[in-house]
């Protein structure tokens, strides 16, 4: 009669038991402390009203506070942590799960911000230099000409090389970060070694809604660079009335026949200064952002752009207008041919 294979050594069996163990009590040990060790970023994370833990965590993995969601909901069952209280805070990927739970528990952030830069929607590169300036302490020129420098932007695109590509590096753009700094309020806790310091939220932030959309983007046959460039014009026509959705379907219409896009702002961008009104003779300024010379998309982004111009320019409305006017009242009016369009203008610019 054959005999039976024999099983393994009891002695093996328990050694690996003890192996599985000790390696799951490794990575439980190592998700407890801060995902990014010493990051400086910081995110402002609303947990609504009834949310539970098992949601909160999912939360904290989207932004990018913790690593690892499952792991986070381990610790919490371990260390039956409960009771987490809802409102907006402030966390950081350098902070550990104690230092997180301590927080969402009490309502309370770990210590109050030395300071916050406030960037609003169509902000420009040079407004947010002078808001750095101002938090800061810093000479603004410093920092248009470090935000101008190939060294210091090679390093962001090594850092970040899904959302910067050498697109930003033409020498025909202006300012390379134009664009790629997110619109938010940004709170700082330490006092910032370096302009980088300052701005890698904002990439950071940029770089997390762009990601929402990556499979939009490979399918739109247009860059990221590009993406942000049709935001930014999107963001800077547009008024609170607005419809981004079909603006954006003018700017697509027009590209789809070859027809120049035509928007006032890549004029002031242009002429590096705000006016209160475009004349004709401001048209013909020579730029490889004039939209009035140059036919397809500028060189670039004329502004930073919030993710609902961002969307507007991934996802844009089904028309067949050409045209667009807004009214002195901010109604954008919308017209298929250039004779409705001069009708409109004729009676509402004067």
């Amino acid at each position: 009669m054959e005999k039976k294979a024999s099983s393994l050594p009891k002695f093996i069996i328990n050694l690996i038991i003890i192996t599985i163990i000790i390696s799951l009590f490794i990575v439980y040990i190592n998700s407890t402390k801060p995902f990014k060790p010493g990051s400086k970023d910081v995110f402002l994370i609303e947990i609504p009203m009834g949310t539970s833990s098992s949601q909160i965590a999912n939360i904290l993995q989207d932004k990018k506070v913790i690593k690892n969601a499952n792991l986070f909901k381990v610790y919490l069952k371990l260390n039956k942590e409960s009771n987490f209280q809802a409102g907006n805070y402030q966390l950081s990927p350098g902070m550990s799960v104690s230092q997180l739970v301590t927080i969402l528990k009490t309502g309370k952030v770990a210590k109050e911000a030395k300071f916050k830069i406030s960037i609003p929607e169509g902000t420009q590169i040079d407004q947010i230099s002078e808001k750095i300036a101002r938090a800061t302490g810093w000479n603004k020129e410093d920092i248009l000409t470090q935000f101008n420098d190939n060294n210091f932007i090679y390093g962001l695109i090594s850092k970040h090389p899904d959302l910067l590509s050498k697109d930003i590096l033409n020498s025909q753009i202006r300012t390379p970060l134009e664009g790629y700094l997110f619109p938010s309020t940004y709170f700082y806790y330490e006092d910032p070694k370096n302009l980088e310091e300052i701005i890698e939220p904002m990439l950071s932030k940029t770089e997390s809604i762009m990601v929402k959309y990556e499979d939009k983007i490979e399918d739109s046959n247009y860059s990221v660079h590009q993406i942000l460039t049709m935001a930014s014009l999107i963001e800077e026509e547009a008024t609170v009335k607005t419809d981004r959705e079909k603006i954006s379907s003018v700017f697509y219409n027009r590209l789809e026949v070859n027809m120049p896009l035509q928007t006032d702002p890549t004029v002031l961008y242009a002429l590096g200064r705000h006016k209160s009104r475009v004349y004709y003779k401001d048209l013909k300024v020579i730029s490889p952002y004039n939209t009035y010379v140059v036919k397809g998309l500028p060189v670039g982004p004329i502004a930073n752009s919030g993710e609902m111009s961002i969307k507007a320019a991934l996802f844009p409305a089904t028309t067949d207008y050409f045209y667009f006017l807004a009214t002195p009242d901010g109604e954008v009016m919308f017209t298929k041919t250039l004779k409705e369009h001069n009708t409109l203008k004729a009676k509402y610019i004067k």
